[in-house]
């Protein structure tokens, strides 16, 4: 379900600082920005969380669906908080859903998705996920997904 989540809704957090680059002659947040902002962090969770090596890992997350609704205009000079959770959690694809917030408000700017399918590196062929990654995206988890 994507529609007006709240921060409850949402397992971790990440706040960035958005950049110059990220508005568009509107004068906000192009659309484009903001699935760089998933992407960013969905991978640095990830990352922090020692279960993805974007060098030598054996196994890599290809994106294969996206999708974002958006509510409310972000802009640069602006932090914003990104809420993670995880809505599906396959054995070899992982569906993440994302909110993004304006500092301090309690529903989303907007709300997104994407899917990723764990492949091995060298043969791009489906892999399970390895089990330090399902423990960690297990806690992402969320009933309601």
């Amino acid at each position: 379900m994507i529609g007006k989540r709240t921060r409850s809704d949402y397992a971790v957090w990440r706040t960035l600082a958005t950049r110059w680059a990220d508005n568009d002659v509107y004068g906000h947040i192009n659309n484009a920005a903001y699935y760089g902002f998933f992407d960013t962090a969905v991978n640095s969770h990830l990352i922090e969380s020692g279960v993805l090596d974007i060098h030598d890992g054996e196994v890599i997350g290809l994106v294969v669906e996206t999708g974002c609704s958006y509510f409310a205009p972000l802009a640069y000079p602006q932090d914003i908080e990104i809420g993670l959770r995880v809505a599906h959690l396959g054995n070899s694809s992982v569906r993440y859903e994302l909110g993004l917030f304006e500092t301090g408000q309690d529903t989303p700017a907007a709300e997104g998705h994407f899917v990723h399918v764990y492949v091995t590196r060298e043969a791009r062929k489906p892999a399970s996920l390895p089990p330090p990654m399902r423990q960690i995206l297990q806690l992402l988890v969320r009933d309601d997904a």
